[in-house]
């Protein structure tokens, strides 16, 4: 063999022996991978999706006011989320509202919130959704996230979503809405001590002076 010959065959080895890795070039796209020493494929695993499981709204009344209690609880095992601050949605297909829950620490977080529309002043129910107070009544009105108290949709938003049932709740001795009064608001069953007081005073003096009108004319006829 001459020498030209042993060139080209040191050549062909070389080329060979490069090209050999280029056989186990991974498919990453595809996510399929060839093992060097074999054709055997496997497929990477897929990171686990983070959840809200777990997380959970609730609906109290203390002094007349709504509450919204909740708890939030992320699983994200393989830091899928983008997000830390859980919101919670509230919807009716037409109106929107958006109520801040707080930053989660360490996967969680919780506490409570008003109801939209509600207000307090020293921890007693001031105000309610679909009221308002003018010309010294309380009365009715479409604003005032009236719409939350009808059919609604409710979730947590912290990416990733989930969807939590919620509705406002009824009237009841501790959670009275107003029905309209002179001054200030008045109890769910209709007026408030300071009013009907006055109303009973009246009442038991003009039914005095009748009384006391009967039994003059009775005395003139029998005179």
């Amino acid at each position: 063999m001459d020498k030209r010959s042993i060139l080209a065959a040191v050549v062909a080895a070389a080329l060979l022996t490069l090209a050999a890795p280029a056989a186990a070039t991974a498919d990453v796209g595809a996510g399929t991978v060839r093992a060097v020493d074999g054709d055997v494929d496997y497929t990477p695993d897929k990171p686990k999706e983070p959840s809200l499981a777990g997380s959970r709204v609730d609906v109290v009344c203390l002094r007349d006011a709504p509450w919204i209690t909740f708890e939030v609880t992320l699983t994200d095992p393989d830091r899928q989320s983008t997000g830390d601050r859980a919101v919670l949605v509230i919807s009716d297909g037409t109106h929107e509202v958006s109520l801040p829950l707080g930053t989660l620490a360490s996967g969680r977080v919780a506490g409570s919130v008003l109801w939209p529309g509600a207000a307090v002043s020293g921890g007693v129910g001031t105000g309610w959704p679909g009221w308002v107070y003018e010309g010294g009544q309380w009365r009715e009105t479409a604003g005032n996230f009236a719409w939350t108290r009808g059919d609604v949709r409710a979730w947590i938003r912290v990416n990733p979503e989930l969807a939590v049932p919620l509705a406002y709740p009824p009237a009841t001795s501790g959670c009275a809405a107003p029905t309209g009064s002179i001054q200030g608001r008045l109890a769910a069953t209709g007026t408030s001590g300071d009013i009907l007081l006055p109303l009973v005073l009246a009442g038991a003096g003009a039914a005095a002076m009748g009384l006391v009108v009967v039994l003059s004319v009775r005395r003139r006829h029998r005179v």
